[in-house]
């Protein structure tokens, strides 16, 4: 533009480059938690020539111990031709060994060809590699499989840090051993001749491939962790899903089919309680138990069934606080936000492995409860949480009463001790203003207010059904949250009634924060808004500066910040939009969400079926190339839309 400002970035003279999280919109991830691969598409994994680490191998409970792994015949690692996944979670990628055939090489005929299926359990991944020819002479070809093994925890991972070496224990008998933060991998490799090439462990086979035949060999490894942080859980119990009739969106039944057994991949539990099963967030980077993540999971997939959500409550119910501590955020009564192996390093940051910087889990686990309560958990189960509910809406009403409050649940950025912003847009440029300033201070997000109104009522519900003291005093506080809200929360720019919206937020100094965001829509549904303001809030997630076509965004188009790419001020997170649609539902304004399901449906196709964490905003399936995939509670977008369509029953009154 003439006359601009134009900015350029200094050049770094003897400075070391910002660490950069790597990419993975391109690979294939084949997921079996708490196991996982990535690779590229023709299955190699091929380290970085840098030397840096990367997501891409075999990852299993955060610790990468395979960072390279790449398969040739005769030197030659083929022309990759095809790639396809098996139902039941295979990958399959094939390749032409073009140079194996000189005689044809001047045809397009392709006459040997390489199959490598990758099956992947969890604690286990095996290879198996086919070699076929349709030539009328038999062929020796030696068969290679280059590994690299390697014991990289994942926040290395995703600042680009080195690869960490690990000692191998020997070859002996076709097996290959080593150990790194105590999870033992032994590699085995039938008829394979095994050596050490620098750090890389090279299997190769030496074949007759017969004439017009087929040659196969195959190398698995297995992996023990004799005290693990998580564990693999029960294989899921799902009941077949019958999706028929003529109004049936034919999009739908693939859809749901993959999201089912992406949720069926991310099941895990704690050692302590293998039988309490909860969803871990995604993959690859937050493959873990989540508070606000695996809560939303697990009440999107109510319909699924209900083991998912015992587990995830009495799991959450285990790890609620117990006392003040500042550094991890744990207060009496709180639900955690994350749970890892270790510390976490990130930037600047540093989260403890047990922490607790998270605004909304509590109520969202409040919420759970009644809502698996209301969908026929067994009593027993509710009794025995009862004395975590009521510590966790101790907690709730307590925030609100503490200083600076002013009658909001809040939170304060724990600084380079924790996450600056504690709601679920939890990176630290997403509470902003329609004019680009950040908020500063105590920040009361808008959709945990709601929340916190949902769960007060949602608990009052409870301590009644049980015979418990404090329902009437719960509501009396919800209702007087509500007034609070009205009162405060509200922008009304131009004066008129129509282009009225909730803010985002209000900041330490109880100013609005009044870019318009997908945060409002999450108020439908939990009883914060009257009828009136629940229909204006639907108009504004429906209209187009929110809604891009393949989803809601995530910011308004007309707010300064936005940026269809951004984390989260412009991009499209499928959850999101599937918490606004199950509200709308939930409060009777069903045929107002039909925009945003169209939206969903038409992203699911854009995405082979399995919607990523959040891609672009622009209204085009441009992927954002670090978001996980499969992500739990994208996955769970699934059954929100097939539970409004009728499959599992009447919708949710």
């Amino acid at each position: 533009m003439p006359g601009a400002e134009v900015r350029r970035r200094p050049r770094q003279h003897g400075r070391v480059p910002q660490p950069l999280q790597p990419f993975l919109h391109d690979l294939v991830g084949q997921v079996a938690a708490p196991t996982q691969v990535w690779s590229r598409t023709d299955g190699q994994v091929v380290p970085r020539p840098d030397g840096a680490a990367d997501v891409s191998g075999l990852v299993h409970a955060d610790v990468v111990l395979l960072s390279g792994i790449e398969v040739s015949v005769e030197g030659d690692a083929g022309v990759p031709v095809a790639h396809r996944s098996l139902p039941d979670g295979r990958e399959v990628f094939t390749a032409l060994l073009r140079r194996l055939d000189a005689e044809h090489a001047d045809t397009g005929d392709p006459r040997v060809r390489l199959d490598r299926t990758r099956d992947v359990q969890p604690g286990r991944v095996a290879e198996e590699l086919v070699v076929s020819s349709t030539l009328d002479v038999g062929l020796r070809v030696a068969v290679e499989v280059a590994l690299v093994p390697s014991g990289t925890a994942m926040g290395a991972v995703r600042q680009s840090g080195p690869v960490a070496p690990v000692e191998i224990a020997g070859t002996a008998e076709g097996t290959v051993t080593w150990s790194a933060e105590g999870i033992e991998v032994a590699l085995a490799a039938l008829g394979a001749t095994i050596v050490e090439r620098g750090a890389r462990v090279v299997l190769r086979w030496e074949l007759d491939l017969p004439a017009r035949g087929a040659v196969g060999v195959g190398w698995s490894v297995d992996l023990d962790e004799p005290e693990p942080f998580v564990v693999a859980a029960p294989p899921e119990a799902y009941a077949e899903v019958a999706l028929t009739g003529p109004d049936l969106d034919p999009r739908l039944a693939p859809w749901l089919a993959r999201s089912v057994a992406d949720l069926a991949s991310l099941r895990l539990a704690l050692p302590s309680a293998p039988g309490d099963v909860f969803y871990a967030a995604g993959a690859p980077w937050y493959f873990t138990l989540f508070g606000r993540d695996s809560l939303w999971a697990a009440r999107l997939t109510l319909p699924l069934g209900l083991d998912v959500a015992r587990g995830t409550l009495r799991t959450l119910a285990r790890l609620q606080g117990r006392r003040d501590d500042p550094r991890t955020g744990e207060q009496p009564g709180k639900i955690p936000h994350e749970l890892r192996r270790e510390d976490l390093q990130l930037g600047g940051m540093t989260l403890p492995p047990l922490y607790y910087g998270t605004v909304d889990a509590t109520p969202l686990w409040v919420c759970l409860l009644h809502d698996a309560w209301r969908a026929g958990i067994d009593e027993a189960d509710v009794a025995e949480l009862l004395p975590a509910l009521e510590a966790a809406l101790g907690w709730l009403t307590a925030q609100t009463e503490a200083p600076g409050a002013e009658g909001f649940l809040r939170y304060v950025s724990a600084g380079s001790q924790g996450l600056a912003n504690q709601g679920w847009k939890d990176s630290g440029d997403a509470v902003r203003s329609t004019d680009g300033a950040y908020a500063a201070g105590a920040i009361a997000l808008c959709e945990v207010q709601g929340y916190a109104y949902e769960a007060a009522l949602s608990g009052a519900a409870l301590l009644e059904g049980f015979d418990r003291p404090g329902a009437e005093a719960l509501r009396a506080w919800a209702e007087e949250l509500a007034e609070r809200f009205r009162r405060t929360f509200w922008c009304d720019p131009s004066g008129s009634a129509e282009e009225a919206y909730p803010a985002l937020a209000l900041d330490g100094q109880g100013r609005r924060v009044d870019s318009l965001t997908s945060n409002v829509g999450h108020l439908v549904g939990t009883g914060l808004l009257n009828l009136e303001e629940e229909w204006q809030v639907a108009r504004l997630v429906t209209s187009p500066a929110l809604d891009s076509g393949l989803g809601l965004r995530t910011m308004a188009t007309t707010d300064v910040p936005y940026a269809p790419l951004s984390y989260h001020c412009g991009s499209v997170w499928p959850h999101d939009t599937a918490i606004v649609v199950d509200g709308l539902v939930r409060a009777g304004l069903g045929e107002a969400a039909e925009p945003l399901v169209q939206g969903l449906l038409a992203a699911s196709v854009a995405f082979d079926q399995r919607l990523p964490e959040l891609w672009s905003g622009e209204g085009a399936p441009v992927p954002y190339p670090a978001a996980c995939r499969p992500q739990a509670w994208s996955a769970a977008a699934a059954v929100v839309v097939a539970r409004r369509a009728g499959v599992f029953g009447a919708e949710p009154a």
